[in-house]
């Protein structure tokens, strides 16, 4: 036996539309205003901070391993290097925080890297939204991250009995000169993410520049100790000149030279990878 089962509202299906109300449907009289470029940019920030919401170990960067660097290079070398690990803090703190955020900055090349491999910028791309917008959102998550790092090793340091003489202005000068600095620094991760393959070569080329980068500057010891040639490069190092800008903010200076220096450092990094890396995004 044969049963036809009837089509309509009966069956709890959908009334059938006429043509004219269809094209009503999908096609409005009034489309909504195309969002700004903070909106957009903010819209993907705030992706960017759901996903620590959803992977909470992404914080494991940012909260666990700056405190194992600040215990373990205070009391590895303070007292070889200053005869005290207190005195030695009071050097190593301010320069120890710029090593740490500009080594999580790499993890902004990783998470545009793994979100290409699943297909994720396809859709981002199809968007009628500023086209930078998907890039910028990332590092502005990323700022969010960079200042739980910052407040996580200076409490520590408060505890350990660093002692900023800046006082708290001093304090939030040093850290907004170093977020700034960062943001500007990830523009090189974004190219990379875009360039590369795979997660894996990502990391392996940021650990190639930073850790160079971050080891050869006087965030441990002074340059003048150094050989000739060595302390040249050191003292036109980028991390350097922010190392130096965010200790003398947090110790009560106004070092206009060395704050110069990284602003004009970050201008150049933003110019030259944030043009590199919409290239990739527009080409891709």
């Amino acid at each position: 036996m044969t049963t036809t089962t009837s089509r309509g509202p009966a069956n709890g299906e959908p009334a059938p539309v006429a043509a004219e109300n269809l094209a009503d449907l999908l096609v409005a009289r009034e489309r909504p205003p195309r969002p700004s470029a903070w909106s957009a940019s903010l819209a993907f920030g705030w992706r960017a901070v759901l996903k620590i919401k959803h992977v909470p170990e992404q914080l494991f960067d940012v909260t666990v391993f700056p405190v194992m660097m600040v215990l373990m290079f205070t009391y590895l070398f303070g007292g070889a290097l200053a005869g005290s690990t207190t005195e030695y803090l009071q050097f190593l703190l301010p320069g120890i925080v710029v090593m740490n955020i500009v080594m999580i900055t790499m993890y902004t090349g990783v998470a545009i890297n793994i979100d290409i491999d699943k297909g994720v910028f396809d859709r981002f791309r199809t968007l009628q939204v500023w086209r930078p917008s998907a890039m910028v959102g990332y590092l502005l998550g990323d700022v969010l991250r960079y200042a739980i790092a910052c407040a996580v090793m200076l409490a520590l340091g408060l505890l350990l009995g660093f002692r900023p003489e800046g006082g708290a202005p001093g304090v939030l000068a040093g850290v907004a000169l170093l977020i700034a600095f960062a943001f500007a620094f990830s523009w090189i991760w974004t190219m990379f993410g875009l360039m590369l393959r795979t997660e894996k070569s990502v990391m392996g080329v940021s650990m190639m520049v930073i850790f160079p980068l971050t080891f050869l500057s006087n965030i441990f010891v002074d340059p003048s100790t150094m050989p000739g040639w060595l302390q040249a490069f050191v003292d036109n190092s980028p991390v350097t000149h922010l190392a130096s800008a965010v200790r003398g903010l947090m110790a009560g200076d106004w070092p206009a030279d060395e704050i110069a220096w990284s602003l004009g450092w970050g201008a150049m990094l933003v110019a030259v990878f944030g043009t590199a890396t919409m290239r990739l995004y527009n080409r891709r």
